[in-house]
């Protein structure tokens, strides 16, 4: 029994009630009393109890009808009631009391020891069904915590979603900290309303593989004001030697014995952020990859103007496998674009591999369909199991000769001064397939004339059919601006939805000077 329980005794007598009173005060309760139902319900409103010893006989209601009032309550409908009754204590009325919501009945004369006794055991009881009914309210809110921590894009976003989530299990303030795949220190505060992620770093302890629960004072988490005389219970949880720990720091007091949940929290936050910064280092070394490998200046072809853009996806969507190329060979300009399937660090390599293929048949001088045949046959020899789109053409500048072949890309777009835009229709199986390949498609790109290579990430969406995409870029490519960097970025202002982009986008498109 805890010695500062609440005890509410309600009895009209007051003799009675002094005598219930000097028994439970003795004992080591905080006893306040009540005369009347109606004022007993009123004080369960103003005053924290934790027990009623409720008189059957009142002066306003019956004991039953206030035992009833407590049970139902939505507020304080858990508290433990306790009848006493010198009058209704025949075996229908211990019977009623206890189907009407009591959890004992004692009838008088009744033992100061045997008092004492039955309000210990039923506070015990509630007490524990009270833990274990917290407990489990606590893991159901872990359990959709560790949902929204894992389910968030991005590390600022994990860490405040675990305050939030730590907010609402234990209450108020939250500190989340971690480290970035770059080593900066990010902290994650929850006050009253959502969580704010702010740079912070917590002194290291030097903390083991595992995971460990501590007490701080609050001056070693400055960044909160925590509540006069509280001390501070820190979660850590590291995963790896060569990474920081993940800190969860909480209200001490907010704890239950062996602080079950709050350990559970600080693993399910560690294991999330590991795998953020997992994917975080590889985008970061596939961005690199990818960016070392575009051109950084386009050749000077006179009597052609040419202009690209690329558009990496969103920050924290896997890099995908798109590329292009512009080179004089032989006279000749040789434009590429290709996208190798797949969005990893694995298609940034594949993606490395096939572009070079390209560029060394066409150096040897094969046309652009047999150059397709040859990187075809390489790619199914040495990346068996990869696949990949590639359109690639040579254009003779001074007679606008262009010969084009298309390993199952998407169809180039020729805007005509005097026509307007269409697509052509090259075909030809992607690579890494075993098929037959037709003949390229010949045709002279008329001065003034425009053609346009682009990648999906232009065009597709989840929500639509690729039609819709297409139709939408005939439409946007009917002028072509004078400048064609300004004409390539309005297709990608109109066509790119920000918040749905999730492939690259490359756009490659050269004008034939009139």
């Amino acid at each position: 029994m805890t010695p500062t329980a609440t005890v509410l005794v309600v009895d009209d007598s007051a003799t009675k009630r002094y005598l219930l009173v000097s028994w439970l005060s003795r004992a080591g309760f905080t006893v306040v009393e009540a005369e009347t139902g109606g004022s007993a319900l009123e004080m369960l409103r103003e005053t924290a109890v934790d027990l009623v010893v409720l008189d059957v006989k009142l002066p306003d209601m019956s004991g039953f009808e206030v035992c009833e009032q407590i049970k139902t309550d939505p507020e304080y409908g858990v508290l433990p009631v306790i009848h006493v009754s010198a009058h209704a204590v025949d075996v229908v009325d211990r019977t009623q009391g206890l189907n009407r919501g009591a959890d004992a009945y004692l009838v008088e004369p009744i033992e100061p020891d045997e008092l004492i006794a039955t309000s210990q055991a039923v506070l015990r009881y509630y007490r524990a069904r009270q833990r274990a009914e917290s407990l489990a309210a606590r893991m159901v809110k872990l359990a959709e915590t560790t949902l929204a921590i894992n389910s968030a894009p991005t590390l600022p976003g994990l860490l405040q979603a675990a305050a939030d989530g730590a907010y609402e299990i234990f209450g108020g303030p939250i500190v989340v900290v971690t480290e970035t795949v770059e080593g900066d220190g990010l902290a994650a505060i929850a006050t009253s309303g959502p969580a704010t992620v702010q740079p912070w770093t917590a002194e290291d302890h030097d903390t083991a593989v595992g995971s460990t629960v501590r007490t701080d004072e609050p001056a070693a988490w400055p960044l909160v004001d925590w509540p006069e005389g509280e001390s501070v219970a820190v979660a850590s949880a590291r995963l790896r030697t060569d990474r920081t720990p993940v800190y969860v720091a909480v209200p001490a007091s907010s704890q239950s014995p062996g602080f079950p949940v709050l350990r559970q929290l600080s693993q399910a936050v560690a294991a999330a952020v590991e795998a953020q910064r997992s994917f975080d280092e590889e985008h970061r070394i596939a961005v690199t990859l990818q960016r070392s490998l575009l051109q950084s200046r386009l050749p000077d072809v006179p009597g052609l103007e040419l202009a690209v853009r690329y558009e990496p996806a969103g920050a924290q969507t896997e890099v995908g496998g798109d590329f292009y190329e512009l080179t004089m060979l032989d006279g000749r300009l040789l434009v590429a674009i290709g996208d190798v399937a797949g969005h990893s660090l694995h298609a940034a390599t594949v993606m490395a591999e096939l572009r070079h293929a390209v560029r060394a048949y066409a150096v040897e001088g094969h046309p652009p369909g047999a150059v397709l045949e040859l990187v075809n046959r390489f790619m199914r020899t040495v990346l068996p199991t990869e696949s990949a789109t590639v359109c690639l053409l040579t254009l003779e500048p001074d007679t606008g000769r262009v010969r084009l072949a298309s390993a199952g890309h998407l169809p180039p777009l020729l805007h005509m001064p005097d026509s307007g835009a269409g697509f052509l229709t090259p075909r030809g199986p992607l690579l890494g397939i075993n098929a037959p390949r037709p003949a390229d498609l010949e045709f002279t790109l008329p001065p003034g004339g425009t053609l346009v290579l682009y990648t999906d990430g232009l065009i597709e969406r989840r929500d639509a059919d690729i039609d819709v995409g297409l139709k939408a870029l005939a439409e946007c490519a009917a002028e072509v601006e004078p400048s064609l960097d300004a004409f390539c970025r309005r297709l990608l202002d109109r066509l790119a939805v920000a918040e749905d982009q999730a492939d690259d986008i490359a756009v490659v498109a050269l004008r034939r000077r009139p």
